[in-house]
């Protein structure tokens, strides 16, 4: 409601500057939009060894499944947004032999309908969420998402302008495309009644699972933020519970060693 209302009120000031408006109208309107909990639910939010039997699951349904690995895997490892992921060049990565590699976000593609684009193409080319277009984000991927993206590449290559996920006609890749092989994958994993809960019910629940491991694992909130392309603000309203986890693991580090010194 707060984002159709965001839009919404746009269109109006337009109205208002073009002067086919005189005021703005829903100045008038005495109405806010209800108060929401915006706080995910953990309950459903796979831990790290659902996640990796899931993205293991992906790479099971046929060649369609082994092409998007490691798209599932950049959602999980380094918590991109489908949209983000999408858009990724071969360039993009950093995939040394071994160790750490890294990841350079700077665009995100996500699908919007051709009726919205100036290209009429139903995919639009945008600056990372929230940021400057020129803004980019570097992300830190661990050696399971490097051996991931390099295994990927050397099976299946990229596209003409160097993306390594896309549809399988070599077009961008779409929702309906990941999202059907992600429901394959989820029955495939869960038990009948995991799969009618909303556990890990859409591909995006790899990102909320990939910020909740960096903070469980006791990455502090700046950073997490940072390599999610989160405010502070955000990422507190969103994962204030797996934030206190860590808060109450870093007050029991510094209660141990206060009490060391007191034994000094």
């Amino acid at each position: 409601m707060n984002r159709k209302q965001t839009v919404f009120s746009n269109c109006l000031r337009y109205a208002v500057e073009r002067e086919l408006l005189t005021t703005l109208p829903l100045d008038k309107v005495d109405w806010t939009p209800p108060e929401t909990d915006d706080e995910i639910d953990f309950r459903f939010v796979p831990g790290p060894k659902l996640a990796k039997a899931l993205i293991d699951a992906v790479g099971e349904q046929g060649e369609r499944g082994r092409h998007l690995m490691a798209f599932f895997g950049c959602l999980y490892y380094a918590a991109n947004r489908p949209g983000e992921a999408a858009s990724l060049r071969k360039d993009d990565f950093t995939l040394p032999e071994e160790g750490w590699g890294e990841v350079l976000l700077s665009t995100s593609m996500p699908r919007v309908g051709s009726g919205w684009t100036d290209t009429r193409e139903s995919f639009d080319t945008r600056g990372l969420k929230k940021r400057a277009r020129k803004a980019t984000r570097p992300v830190p991927i661990p050696p399971v998402l490097v051996r991931l993206v390099r295994e990927h590449i050397k099976e299946f290559g990229t596209a003409e302008d160097g993306r390594p996920f896309r549809a399988a006609q070599g077009s961008h890749l779409s929702s309906k495309e990941y999202g059907e092989t992600w429901k394959a994958a989820r029955l495939a994993v869960l038990r009948e009644s995991e799969a009618a809960s909303p556990l890990a019910d859409v591909p995006y629940s790899l990102r909320h699972a990939g910020v909740s491991l960096w903070l469980e694992s006791g990455v502090s909130p700046a950073e997490v933020a940072r390599r999610a392309g989160h405010s502070i603000a955000v990422l507190f309203r969103f994962y204030a519970k797996a934030i206190h986890r860590n808060q109450q693991r870093a007050n029991q580090q510094i209660e141990s060693a206060l009490e060391a010194a007191d034994e000094d």
